[in-house]
């Protein structure tokens, strides 16, 4: 008998699935799927990375609800298309469902795999569910795509329709899941080890999102809903979580919102995840100091809330968000260096590592992106540290040694940071 292939990526949970809930109701038995792709898992140098051990917890929970219908998760490690090819010999596979993924790698993966699916007469249907709006749903006007974010906000919340954020209820048809038991190897089967990083769980205080807009920017309190992570692998619901955004806080809906926005970014502009978005600015004479660099990686700065922030990250996985801006303004504006190195180091870091908020984030303090902070706007860390740490309780928690003979004496003076900066950027700007 035909059956269908669900093909689990950036949406890690059972309920409210888009993609999920089309392959349920098809018609056909259907077999989930999940691929280690070791396209991706190469690159991680640390084999400990916190985000797989995330990863692998995920599957496990959806193993588990699987198991519990008769069914199971069937999990693969490879090249996603030699994977296919595999699957295709061992499975009479009629349809394939997926949700979109709008990353310029996992396009072309989809691409090559779309292609290979049609030459054995085989659907490949893929879903909206990362998003509330994607691709071409939100343009100006003039049939653009937006480059500013409050007009994009604007035509957002204008189009947004009480239906869009209906559910899908996928959970409500895993009856329809073929029998079997399906596989989930171990951490050490693909090559890596459990983190001991903490990592986030889901639920979230109605309480902290109603004061969202009131504590968000201190990050001494724990004031953030922490779900950058679930996002990113979708082990939450962006139709939920939109709907409790409306219901309880406008400042966070805005964050959310922002999220899209650099999405929509990436899908229309893939180049300037590599480049300038502002093409003007990829000739900055960038000084690259890789001492200059190891120092702001290791929080060894000489400016407190600079450290403070890079400590966290180091050591947990996360930093305030206040603070990640604060941080790579340092880098960018203070020692002139290339945003694509810190780019590439949260990367690296971040549990809620997302290409096109981390790349549009990046170019935004560094004054190279779309609707970017302008690069004679320079964070003043010291001004920063005043005004959302004036008590000194994050930056003495992440950085003991401040205020004794230990603490290194600041890596460069402000004034003559921001002047370096402006000089370098001012002459590119005019033209």
């Amino acid at each position: 008998m035909s059956i269908a292939v669900f093909w689990f990526r950036r949406d890690l949970r059972v309920e409210d699935n888009a993609g999920l809930y089309q392959a349920l109701t098809s018609g056909l038995p259907v077999l989930p799927v999940f691929i280690f792709d070791t396209t991706i898992l190469r690159k991680l140098e640390d084999k400990t990375d916190p985000r797989v051990t995330f990863i692998h917890q995920s599957l496990q929970e959806l193993h588990q609800i699987f198991s519990a219908h008769g069914s199971g998760l069937q999990v693969y490690t490879g090249e996603p298309l030699e994977v296919w090819m595999e699957l295709l010999e061992r499975y009479p596979v009629s349809k394939v469902f997926a949700n979109h993924d709008y990353e310029p790698y996992a396009r072309e993966r989809d691409e090559l795999v779309r292609q290979y699916l049609q030459q054995k007469g085989i659907s490949f249907t893929t879903c909206k569910d990362h998003v509330i709006f994607e691709k071409d749903e939100i343009l100006s006007d003039q049939g653009m795509p937006y480059r500013v974010y409050t007009p994009y906000k604007r035509k957002w919340l204008a189009s947004l329709r009480e239906p869009m954020l209906a559910p899908h209820p996928s959970e409500n048809h895993l009856h329809q899941l073929r029998a079997g038991s399906g596989h989930l190897p171990d951490l050490a089967s693909i090559g890596f080890r459990k983190s001991l990083i903490s990592l986030p769980t889901r639920e979230v205080k109605q309480g902290l999102i109603r004061t969202y807009d009131q504590y968000r920017d201190f990050p001494a309190m724990d004031a953030t809903s922490r779900l950058g992570i679930h996002f990113r692998f979708g082990t939450v619901s962006i139709r939920a979580k939109a709907r409790k955004a409306m219901a309880l806080n406008e400042v966070w809906l805005s964050e959310l919102i922002w999220r899209e926005f650099f999405i929509q970014l990436m899908f229309h502009f893939p180049a300037a995840m590599r480049n300038a978005f502002n093409s003007k600015f990829e000739q900055i004479p960038w000084r690259n100091s890789q001492e200059d660099f190891e120092r702001w990686c290791h929080g060894q700065t000489g400016y407190p809330l600079v450290d403070a922030g890079m400590r966290e990250l180091n050591a947990t996985g996360h930093m305030h968000n206040r603070v990640r801006m604060v941080t790579a303004s340092f880098l960018t504006k203070h020692l002139l260096l290339d945003w694509r190195w810190g780019e590439q180091y949260f990367a690296s870091r971040l549990l809620d590592f997302e290409l096109a908020s981390n790349n549009g984030n990046w170019q935004w303090c560094a004054g190279t992106g779309a609707d970017a902070q302008p690069y004679f706007r320079i964070f003043n860390p010291y001004n920063q540290q005043e005004k959302f740490d004036k008590e000194l309780k994050y930056v003495r928690k992440w950085v003991p040694e401040f205020g004794t003979p230990v603490y290194p004496a600041p890596m460069i003076d402000h004034k003559l940071a921001v002047a370096r900066t402006k000089e370098a950027f001012s002459i590119l700007a005019k033209r």
